[in-house]
């Protein structure tokens, strides 16, 4: 089956083409941080704008890429949740459309069971079941996954997602947006031990998840060793980066050893735009090594968002038979476990 895969969720517009044969043919995308990066965060406004100006050209690029033409499709599939609700119109709008002029199916994607599936895309993907790490800058959970579509959510964050404590400490230190890349390439200068930080949670049993502390800390030592400029110096600033880092590294390796432990699983998949840190990367595979487990992840371009995990997500689930009515669907809360649980292919 040949499916088109959209995701306009938040600031990057991604398409895709794959087939359920062939495997990925396609994908393009395009990143907003340009556009909002003098605000600091994302403009849901601007977001929805630029989201409705940059999808026909894309789709025009992908299909050529793919060697193929509208009429060759025989499925789309768009995110359409969560995320915000202008920009998953979209995405909506456009696949409805298509699906009714082409007279083939639509169906609306989890965005997060796209990155859970993004690994997927991979020459050596992981196999069924499998714990999975979803941390980004809107969430941070553990979920077991027995199949596609059959999830069971062990822990999840209470405040903070991880990313999105990495962006809010990026703001404090004055980085650049997006914040939360900067602050970790400024980690990999730092001292990871000169300051003493927390490792939330990790003191009691359980697998759910807390930053705000972190962040709470983190901000009294900013504080703490302000300079002339109201900001700390360059040392202090890459030691704070360092030890933040280390920090929320550290926590997410405990909880997933955790979690490995609790199911039995010798698997772990990472995915979401944080599974892209090389830290976390090296400090879950030498723990997981000592354990006799594996992790696998996406490579850094499918981390972030993008179409060829929609596509992936959507192909697996049109081939099953789910479609949706031609009307756009757009859910912007939609907790994972709601989804159906289809056989893996």
């Amino acid at each position: 089956m040949l499916v088109l895969g959209i995701e306009t969720s938040c600031d990057e517009t991604g398409l895709a083409v794959y087939d359920s044969e062939r495997g990925l043919l396609a994908h393009t995308l395009y990143s907003q941080v340009k556009l909002h990066a003098e605000y600091g965060g994302v403009v849901p406004e601007l977001a929805s704008r630029d989201h409705v100006r940059k999808i026909i050209p894309l789709l025009n690029l992908v299909l050529d890429e793919a060697g193929i033409n509208k009429a060759d499709l025989q499925g789309i599939a768009y995110t359409s949740g969560p995320g915000l609700m202008g920009a998953l119109m979209v995405g909506g709008a456009m696949a409805t459309a298509l699906g009714y002029a082409l007279d083939i199916p639509v169906l609306g994607v989890h965005h997060m069971e796209g990155h859970l599936l993004a690994p997927m895309l991979e020459k050596s993907p992981p196999q069924f079941p499998f714990v999975a790490l979803l941390v980004s800058g809107g969430h941070t959970q553990l979920v077991s996954v027995e199949a596609i579509g059959e999830y069971e959510v062990l822990g999840e964050s209470l405040d903070d997602a991880a990313g999105e404590a990495f962006d809010k400490t990026a703001k404090m230190l004055d980085l650049d947006y997006p914040g939360g890349p900067v602050l970790a390439a400024m980690a990999d200068r730092g001292q990871v031990d000169r300051f003493d930080f927390p490792r939330p949670m990790t003191d009691r049993p359980g697998l759910d998840f807390s930053f705000s502390g972190l962040k709470t800390f983190t901000r009294n030592l900013i504080e703490k060793h302000r300079g002339e400029d109201l900001l700390p110096n360059d040392k202090d600033a890459v030691d704070i980066c360092a030890g933040f880092q280390e920090a929320v590294v550290d926590t997410l390796v405990i909880k997933c050893r955790r979690a490995l432990k609790q199911t039995g699983m010798k698997t772990l998949v990472i995915a979401g735009g944080v599974s892209a840190n090389s830290r976390l990367r090296h400090k879950l595979e030498v723990a997981l090594a000592k354990e006799g487990a594996e992790v696998f992840y996406a490579r850094h371009e499918f981390c972030t968002d993008n179409g060829a995990m929609i596509a992936y997500a959507g192909c697996q689930r049109l081939v099953a038979g789910q479609r949706n009515e031609l009307a756009i669907a757009a859910t912007p809360r939609w907790p994972l476990d709601q989804l159906q649980n289809i056989q893996s292919r």
